[in-house]
């Protein structure tokens, strides 16, 4: 999976906003999908991202988003960049999604920090002696409690947590644990016979190189792990 590259990974449930567009829906389809940015294109060229702190003083007007100042216009990455660049992008600009052009430097959509950590849980990523699991669910069937007594019947224990929404489904979240074993295969098992859905899963096996590392560590640390 080191080949996986970024319009492997675009994610088509995101859409992006016209600089004609009025403020108002720009601050709608944020609310609406869950995302702290959303693209702006004219025609089909990248113009940059809204933001909704761009927003505040818009959110009910209709003046187009040729009037409302937003940034990120040099924040993208190629179809054919490696998915670390869309890693590093996002944390070097706190971001929840990247913009992906093509070599017309065209739009083709976004990849999210969701789809980035999805592609990392199909390859080997050493993590010192712990393991991670990313789940998927309903917002109301989450309980970290009955979810922490899942794990400690396997003889493990969750050291962190981060609670995210989830960017394919706006009912659902997803949760990261960083848990104090490599060993995952009967956690997970036990978590799905439960009706969790596991996402990814890091279990701290293979060789990685240097850099490979600490671009795992900076997720971890964008991911507040």
């Amino acid at each position: 999976m080191h080949s996986m590259i970024a319009e492997d990974l675009l994610n088509q449930m995101i859409p992006p906003l016209k600089v004609s567009d009025p403020a108002s829906k720009a601050a709608k389809w944020l609310e609406e999908f869950h995302v702290g940015q959303l693209p702006v294109l004219e025609n089909r060229q990248y113009r940059g991202l809204i933001t909704e702190a761009d927003l505040l003083d818009y959110e009910n007007s209709d003046v187009p988003l040729t009037s409302v100042p937003f940034g990120f216009a040099d924040v993208h990455v190629q179809h054919d960049q490696h998915f670390y660049n869309i890693m590093e992008l996002a944390i070097q600009n706190k971001l929840q999604l990247v913009p992906v052009l093509d070599e017309r430097r065209e739009y083709m959509g976004v990849v999210t920090v969701g789809d980035t950590l999805a592609a990392f849980g199909q390859m080997p990523i050493a993590v010192g002696q712990g393991g991670i699991v990313v789940l998927s669910m309903a917002e109301r069937d989450y309980s970290l409690t009955q979810i922490s007594r899942y794990v400690e019947e396997n003889n493990a224990k969750i050291l962190s947590a981060h609670v995210a929404q989830d960017e394919h489904d706006p009912y659902k979240i997803r949760l990261t644990l960083k848990l104090n074993t490599p060993d995952l295969s009967r956690i997970v098992a036990t978590l799905e016979r439960f009706g969790y859905v596991i996402t990814a899963q890091f279990s701290g096996a293979g060789e990685i190189s240097a850099g490979e590392q600490d671009r795992f560590d900076a997720l971890l640390k964008y991911l507040s792990l």
